[in-house]
């Protein structure tokens, strides 16, 4: 969404709701282990069109669970599919309802149904802090402060006539031009609480009985804080609005569990501790990690580590839909995109690719927004990161959803394009691809306990450049070795473990595995115990 930081001031939105069950008897959900996930973050309307409209959809998305299924990744995090007149369904006007362009609420509970059939878990978007222009709330509520909705909404008047907005801006800019106001949701009123806590009951156990039956998994809150936006309105949201509605959630759904994405991209420690979320973004490991500095990266092990209570959880990224591309950071470097994959993908946590991150998509957000020679403030300034998964090498291939297409900055500057090498198509057969690469890392990661939810150390503590990260569990070890410097380096283990014990290299198994091996710039090592 548009955020209290830097991100949000240029981009200026996003957020999530939707609708009813079938009858109908149906898989339950994933049985529960104490195995880790791996996310695959999909920005819903850019993955895969089904009917032809260019938009994806939920039908497109459901055709296509083999694909994510068969890359490694066990739980699906969905942006949101609730109406919304911004194109990333952030700021509501409805919360049970699906926006019409993706699809039906039979096409939504068919999705879960199959996500479940192929053991895939779903977690969705929830951003109900605000609602959009056009929400029933407010409508209803408008100058007229004997509304039964009155109390609903936040209002800078007594009258009712002027809703309190986001950020103080009255309207936010779209990227089809239209000015739409945004305004925060009462959150201390009883009605409310109740609303959001029934709603996310709902989409939890739409049958009521506990099972989980068509239900999801988890919920990924968005721009969870607990005095919304600083203003002293929304105030003490962690104990008196996020923690009654978790609790009611795991009273009926045990297992099911709550990522929040914690505003301040900290640590998160408040966020899992006084907000009772189970998961939050590692969002200074990323930083770290995208520097290719060894002492900033186990800086920042060390201190996410200390920042998380024993049974919670880290979520480790190299990208999303609110920041640029791993691949456009890196420049296109592609022993840079293996490196930071393997490391990101075989860390203590909960790994997220987001899609199209395996392929090397590219895609960065403009500089120069909101100067006078630069580009209008308006939440289009998020579409490089959002653009089209490539299934095809032809950007124009049935399938794909080039919604944005147009006589826009956005289209005529597009990151992607046909036949560029980036894509499904492209790099599915070429056993050197970015995509094989991921595949082959995370089959370890599923293949290995100790990699999934063992212990880990930071080995070669020194100020080489290799950087050497040990995942154990009883007897079973695997070791990560990455050269992050510009020149060969060998790492500085200890002889006992070198001799110690018996390793194979786990990429290439009929390679030779001396842990001490010289090691090229950005080259990566995984070995491990038999």
């Amino acid at each position: 969404m548009i955020r209290t930081r830097p991100l949000l001031i240029r981009l200026g939105a996003a957020l999530l709701a939707l609708a009813a069950p079938l009858a109908v008897a149906a898989p339950s959900a994933p049985a529960s282990s104490d195995s880790g996930q791996v996310f695959y973050q999909i920005f819903f309307r850019s993955f895969r069109d089904s009917n032809g409209d260019r938009i994806g959809d939920l039908k497109g998305l459901t055709s296509k669970l083999g694909y994510i299924k068969d890359l490694g990744a066990t739980t699906l995090l969905l942006t949101p599919l609730q109406p919304s007149p911004y194109y990333h369904n952030y700021f509501a006007t409805a919360f049970k309802a699906i926006d019409p362009a993706y699809g039906t609420m039979d096409d939504y509970f068919a999705f879960v149904r199959a996500a479940h059939a192929k053991g895939l878990k779903v977690y969705l978007d929830e951003e109900f802090q605000y609602v959009a222009e056009g929400h029933s709330w407010w409508r209803d509520a408008i100058c007229r402060p004997q509304s039964p909705h009155a109390d609903y909404l936040l209002w800078r008047d007594v009258k009712h006539c002027v809703a309190e907005p986001f950020l103080d801006r009255a309207k936010w800019r779209g990227y089809d031009g239209r000015d739409i106001g945004i305004a925060m949701v009462n959150l201390h009123d009883p009605a409310v609480k109740a609303y959001f806590r029934d709603l996310l009951l709902y989409w939890a156990d739409p049958h009521g009985d506990g099972s989980g039956r068509d239900g999801v998994d988890g919920y990924r809150i968005d721009h969870m804080m607990d005095d919304l936006d600083h203003k002293g309105l929304d105030t003490q949201l962690f104990a008196d609005f996020w923690t009654p509605i978790f609790q009611a959630l795991k009273a009926r759904r045990p297992q099911l569990r709550i990522l929040a994405e914690q505003a301040g991209w900290g640590y998160g420690t408040e966020f899992l501790t006084r907000g009772h979320v189970d998961m939050v973004f590692a969002f200074p490991l990323r930083g770290a990690l995208l520097s290719f500095d060894k002492t900033k990266i186990v800086k920042a092990i060390r201190a996410t580590d200390a920042a998380t209570p024993a049974g919670k959880t880290q979520v480790v990224f190299l990208e999303n839909h609110d920041v640029d591309r791993f691949m456009s950071l890196i420049h296109g470097d592609p022993a840079k995109a293996r490196a930071g994959a393997a490391i990101a993908l075989l860390l203590k946590g909960d790994p997220l690719i987001y899609y199209g991150q395996e392929l090397g998509m590219r895609g960065a957000q403009p500089k120069n927004v909101g100067t006078s020679s630069g580009i209008p403030l308006s939440d289009a300034t998020g579409i490089p990161p959002r653009e089209a998964f490539r299934w095809q090498a032809d950007l124009d291939a049935p399938g794909s959803a080039t919604w944005y297409r147009g006589d826009h900055w956005f289209w005529k500057d597009r990151f992607n394009r046909s036949h560029d090498g980036v894509s499904l198509q492209e790099e599915q057969d070429r056993p050197d691809s970015l995509y094989q690469w991921y595949r082959t890392v995370l089959a370890l990661r599923h293949a290995r306990p100790e990699i999934d939810h063992g212990a880990q150390r930071i080995l070669c503590d020194d100020d080489g450049t290799v950087l050497c990260i040990l995942r154990e569990q009883g007897r079973r070890r695997t070791l990560l070795l990455v050269n992050l410097g510009t020149r060969d380096a060998r790492p500085s283990l200890d002889p006992v473990l070198i001799r110690g014990t018996a390793w194979i290299d786990l990429i290439d198994a009929s390679a030779p595995a001396p842990l001490d091996a010289v090691l090229k710039p950005m080259q990566v090592r995984i070995v491990g115990t038999r």
